[in-house]
């Protein structure tokens, strides 16, 4: 069994007691990470998270399965990255709460010397920080405090830990609705891939408003004074892999994205791929 790295071994970017981050979560109001991790059976969640998550589940039964779907099209994704497509440097932009097999933890199984960089700005998820700063020995995992909002902050945050001179897995898992404004948005993960070298991977998954039910029950969660979340078209959402290539199956719905185990025979209303940077 491989030692988990020792504090002194990994790059800990959480800050001191005087800016303790469990300070700042607002439990008076609902919190999409909080909601997702109940959806998937955390216990990361307060009663005003699970009150919303099943009001949207009541309106849109489906949102668990599709909870489901995107860890298990994480989880495929990395193993394609890190083995099939020899990737050794991981970015993972909005990382969310930690849950099962977090993108370090998948990524160091197929190749221990993966190197992870996770980034968000969300004091919830900057408390749980320290679970996520695990790693192999031979490889490294780090967590940096930035707002996707700021792509050039976040690019040079990264660049202490990440080789930019060598291909990396930029990750965006289920984050570009909270940017709302449509170009911002595609500007974001235009300037983001504009920064990584030729050899590169852009992996993206996000749900679609194609559905009345899901958008229905989306309005009725950003009522709630939560941060609200877009629910684009399939088309916008394809947008994002423009001057990229697509590997098989290309862009479609989290299931049919190299399903290793049958899926439901409804498809949930979202898109998803990975792609390389020519």
């Amino acid at each position: 069994m491989r030692r988990r790295k020792e504090k002194s071994d990994v790059q800990d970017t959480t800050p001191g007691p005087a800016q303790d981050p469990a300070s700042k979560i607002n439990t008076s109001v609902p919190h999409s990470a909080r909601i997702w991790n109940y959806w998937l059976g955390g216990v990361d969640n307060y009663e005003v998270d699970r009150v919303a998550g099943d009001q949207y589940v009541a309106v849109f039964p489906e949102i668990v399965e599709l909870a489901r779907s995107s860890r298990y099209f994480l989880a495929r994704a990395i193993r394609f990255l890190a083995g099939e497509a020899g990737v050794r440097q991981f970015l993972d932009i909005g990382t969310g709460l930690p849950t099962v097999d977090n993108t370090h933890e998948v990524a160091q199984r197929v190749a221990p010397d993966a190197r992870i960089v996770y980034v968000d700005n969300d004091p919830l998820v900057l408390a749980h920080a320290r679970a996520l700063l695990t790693s192999t020995p031979e490889g490294a995992t780090t967590y940096i405090d930035a707002d996707l909002h700021r792509p050039e902050e976040v690019i040079e945050r990264v660049r202490p830990s990440l080789d930019l001179t060598r291909p990396v897995a930029l990750m965006l898992m289920g984050v570009m609705g909270h940017i709302v404004d449509d170009a911002e948005a595609r500007s974001i993960v235009r300037r983001l891939i504009a920064e990584l070298p030729s050899g590169s991977y852009f992996t993206l998954y996000d749900c679609t408003g194609d559905d009345p039910s899901f958008n229905k029950a989306q309005s009725g969660y950003d009522d709630t004074g939560a941060v609200p979340y877009r629910l684009r078209s399939p088309e916008f959402v394809a947008e994002y892999f423009e001057g990229l290539e697509p590997v098989e199956p290309g862009i479609v719905p989290l299931e049919r994205w190299r399903p290793e185990i049958a899926h439901a025979a409804k498809e949930s209303p979202s898109l998803c791929a990975v792609a390389s940077k020519p």
